[in-house]
């Protein structure tokens, strides 16, 4: 699918930043910023992605915030006060 149809049914931009503890200095935290299109409440690409990082990677997770705002919003409407023609 392309971004934009994704849009259209909800996904949403999401950013996350994830602390991690650094291998080899477990005491000391790294942060990583990851974005993408995803589906909030759920987030199952973040999710997918925290996954594949605990299995696969051995910085062992600290904490991570989630940012999510919708890309394709509702029009906004304003009045008009003022109705001019011309000619």
């Amino acid at each position: 699918m392309s971004d934009l149809a994704y849009m259209l049914v909800d996904y949403r931009l999401t950013t996350a930043e994830i602390l991690y503890h650094m291998p080899d200095h477990p005491s000391l935290l790294q942060s990583y910023t990851w974005q993408a299109l995803d589906l909030a409440p759920r987030f199952p690409e973040l999710k997918k992605f925290l996954d594949f990082w605990s299995t696969n990677l051995d910085g062992k997770l600290h904490s991570v915030k989630v940012v999510s705002n919708r890309i394709i919003k509702p029009g906004e409407f304003n009045h008009t006060r003022n109705y001019l023609t011309l000619h």
